[in-house]
């Protein structure tokens, strides 16, 4: 079986895969790309050995989301879960100014990858490396932005879509993007809300899906 469910913020991808495996009485649960702990939205979730195989398929997928970059103040994370490392005056910036910052993006791009992400080098994951303070020169992604839109633009708030290939860091993106304006930024909120043929719409809340499992039984 393979769903969609509506990931809650606060929880890590792989706490929604415990959840399930407790729900369900299944062993072979895994999920077909990562969202961070304080993101929400569609996460792709195989149950059993034959669905659990065809997981990669969802790894290569494009991806959608909705987010929103809080100018003028940066976090060693990148988004609202890290520690504020620096603050930068927000100059005068209009919708017009922003619209042609987010056309810059679109097409094929080199991203950096935030340190503190799960991305491995010689074997151990980026985050760890930061926690260590030990540095590191990070990886460069080759992406693609099929679309960047912005959604509103309000008390140094900018809300935006995306359309993105897989191996895209929305994080790194928002703060690139906050650079390009002339000052810095963090991700405050991030949905996900479509992977594939999967939707925000038609995916499950975990209580949902416990309730309709327990009444059916699959």
């Amino acid at each position: 079986m393979i769903l969609s469910i509506n990931k809650p913020s606060g929880l890590t991808s792989f706490d929604v895969v415990k959840k399930i495996r407790k729900i369900t009485n299944e062993k072979k649960v895994g999920h077909g790309g990562t969202l961070d702990p304080f993101a929400e939205g569609v996460l792709i979730i195989a149950i059993g050995r034959q669905s659990t195989k065809k997981l990669n398929e969802f790894l290569f997928s494009n991806k959608e989301y909705n987010a929103t970059l809080k100018l003028g103040v940066e976090t060693d994370t990148l988004d609202l879960d890290g520690t504020v490392i620096k603050s930068k005056k927000i100059p005068k910036i209009s919708k017009n100014d922003i619209n042609n910052v987010l056309d810059e993006f679109i097409g094929n791009i080199n991203q950096n990858t935030p340190i503190y992400s799960a991305r491995k080098i010689s074997g151990v994951r980026l985050y760890k490396y930061a926690r260590k303070n030990i540095p590191i020169k990070t990886p460069i992604n080759k992406i693609r932005i099929f679309e960047l839109d912005l959604i509103s633009f309000k008390n140094k708030l900018i809300s935006f879509k995306v359309k993105c290939s897989k191996g895209t860091y929305i994080r790194q993106l928002a703060y690139d993007i906050a650079k390009k304006l002339g000052t810095t930024g963090h991700l405050v909120s991030l949905t996900r809300t479509k992977v594939g043929e999967f939707t925000l719409e038609n995916s499950n809340k975990l209580i949902d899906f416990e309730k309709k499992w327990v009444a059916t039984g699959n």
